[in-house]
């Protein structure tokens, strides 16, 4: 008797009518269904908003700038309306310092060796004129810079969504493609930061003396690819996959 008298109030007491406070109140509706991804991602830690991903397209997450790592990409990002000019200008700030670091620790470890090789500092080749350095500067920079555009652009997410994952792939190809191709004419430079590093920590006469060139050169041809992103490419109608 004591057993059948003590389950219906037990049954009472955890009906959604219960006045009684605690865990039993809750709605039925949060644990009679699995969630969905959506209500998985809002009903994550705040935490978790923080943790950056590698493979986001730059300026699409705040917690993180995107993996830029050159100032002529952040450069075209910026003319692109992608970032501020506040964002911009400390991005670059950064990664100058970070160059200047990097530059640094490698004399530190092997300084017989970098020194024997020119600091890594990018220099025209002999039998190349200045305008041929600079053209292989616009041209392998553009390249560069149009892949991230292409790469990350919002248009093909949309459509397919394994491209925020294989977005380092065709970027890293490009950077491969263009070192073979301008590595004998001006050791290639396409990232001004990079140049900057390895003649403040060389610091040679014939490191500045094209020194200019590996600024210029990076700058224009992230312009052409801003460019050209923007006015010709995103002008295209996009159409999704039926």
């Amino acid at each position: 008797m004591t057993r059948t008298t003590r389950s219906p109030r037990r049954r009472r007491s955890s009906s959604p009518g219960s006045s009684s406070p605690g865990p039993s109140t809750a709605p039925a509706s949060l644990s009679s269904s699995p969630p969905s991804s959506s209500s998985t991602s809002a009903s994550s830690p705040s935490w978790a908003s923080a943790i950056p991903n590698p493979s986001a397209p730059p300026s699409a997450s705040r917690a993180s700038p995107g993996g830029h790592i050159n100032p002529a990409v952040t450069f075209g990002l910026f003319l692109a309306r992608k970032l501020s000019l506040t964002r911009a200008i400390f991005y670059i700030v950064m990664q100058c310092l970070g160059a200047i670091c990097g530059a640094g620790v490698v004399k530190g470890f092997q300084k017989g060796l970098y020194m024997g090789n020119g600091g890594g500092a990018n220099v025209v080749a002999p039998g190349y004129t200045k305008g041929d350095g600079l053209g292989a500067e616009i041209v392998g920079t553009f390249i560069l810079v149009y892949t991230v555009f292409s790469a990350t652009d919002a248009k093909r997410n949309a459509r397919d969504s394994h491209v925020p994952i294989l977005a380092p792939l065709p970027i890293g190809f490009a950077v491969f493609l263009v070192h073979l191709a301008t590595i004998p004419i001006t050791g290639t430079g396409i990232n001004p930061a990079r140049s900057l590093g390895a003649a403040i920590i060389y610091n040679r006469d014939h490191a500045w003396n094209d020194h200019w060139i590996f600024w210029v050169g990076p700058f224009i041809g992230a312009a052409l690819a801003a460019i050209y992103h923007q006015v010709i490419i995103r002008a295209i109608p996009f159409k999704s996959r039926s």
